[in-house]
C-alpha cells in the first residue's frame, strides 16, 4: 500500500533520517520505536509531506508528491504529535474538518457520508456529550481524542499516528488502541504509528522498525525486532529486565490471614 525507499531528511548538515526504507502492507500495524531524537516523528512529518526529503514515498505505484492534497487525504490520515487550535471551534466542527477531502471546498460541497462519519467518530471516541464544547476548554486528553475522531471521520485507507496515546489516561489508551485494532481489521487498511510505550508496541503491533539516530537498527515482524539484544543496543539498558521489574510491582496482594 505505502512504500518508502531511501528516505533521507537533513536540516543543514545534520541528518535526521538516514536512508530509511519501509513497506506497509494491508492488515499491518507497523510500529516506529526508538529513543528520543531517533527520527520517528520526522518520518511521520515526511510522509505527511510536511518536510523536504530525498528518496521516494509511493502509494501503490505512484509517488505521493504527484497526488493532489484531497486525493492524498482520502488515502492517508495523519495524527500529528502536536495539534493546536487557536480559535473556539466546537468539538463537532473540528471532527467535521476530517471530511474536507470529500468536499469541493473546505466548508462547502456535497459529502453524503460526512454526517454519519462524524457521528460515528464522536460516538466511538466518547465525545458525543462534548460535541458542542469549545476546543479551548478541553483538557489535553480530550483534545487528543478530538483529533483522533477527526482522523476516523476522514476514513482513509492508512492511518499515520504519532503517539496516539499521548495525554490519554489508561482507560482511553486501552479504548483507543482497541478501536484502531478494530478499524485495522477491515479490508484494505493499514496503520503506521510512533510509540514510546514498548508494551503497547508488543501488544498491538504486527511489524516494527527500530530506529536510532535516524538509522534503521532492525526491521521486520514485531517479535523479530523487539528482542532483548536489539532493545539494549538502542536504549542502552536491559529493557526486558526493567519491564519485568515494573510488572512485578503489580502482583496481586496476598490475602490477610483471618485466623479462620
Amino acid at each position: 500500500m505505502l512504500q518508502g525507499e531511501h528516505i533521507t531528511v537533513r536540516y543543514g548538515s545534520f541528518t535526521v533520517v538516514d536512508d530509511l526504507s519501509f513497506r506497509l502492507e494491508e492488515g499491518q500495524w507497523l510500529m516506529l520505536a526508538g529513543p528520543n531524537g531517533a527520527g520517528k516523528s520526522t518520518l511521520i512529518e515526511t510522509i505527511a509531506q510536511g518536510t523536504p526529503y530525498t528518496g521516494s514515498i509511493r502509494w501503490q505505484d505512484e509517488d505521493i508528491r504527484a497526488l493532489k492534497a484531497a486525493s492524498l487525504a482520502q488515502k492517508i490520515g495523519v495524527l500529528a504529535q502536536k495539534n493546536n487550535v487557536g480559535y473556539a471551534y466546537t468539538v463537532e466542527e473540528v471532527v467535521g474538518l476530517g471530511r474536507y477531502a470529500y468536499k469541493a471546498g473546505l466548508f462547502s460541497g456535497r459529502d453524503d457520508d460526512g454526517k454519519a462519519a462524524v457521528e460515528k467518530a464522536l460516538e466511538i471516541t466518547g465525545l458525543t456529550e462534548l460535541r458542542h464544547a469549545s476546543m479551548l476548554t478541553l483538557s489535553g486528553g480530550e483534545m487528543q481524542r478530538v483529533f483522533l475522531a477527526q482522523v476516523f471521520a476522514q476514513n482513509p485507507q492508512v492511518l499515520i499516528l504519532d503517539e496516539p496515546a499521548n495525554h490519554l489516561d489508561l482507560k482511553y489508551q486501552q479504548h483507543i488502541f482497541s478501536l484502531i485494532q478494530e478499524w485495522l481489521a477491515q479490508p484494505g487498511r493499514a496503520v503506521l504509528s510512533v510509540v514510546h510505550d514498548l508494551s503497547l508496541a508488543r501488544r498491538y503491533g504486527t511489524h516494527a522498525i527500530l530506529l536510532d539516530h535516524g538509522k534503521t537498527v532492525s526491521q521486520g515482524t514485531i517479535s523479530d525486532v523487539m528482542t532483548p539484544d536489539n532493545l539494549k543496543q538502542v536504549y542502552g539498558m536491559d529493557v526486558y529486565a526493567w519491564m519485568r521489574d515494573m510488572l512485578s510491582q503489580w502482583q496481586e496482594p496476598s490475602q490477610p490471614d483471618t485466623g479462620i
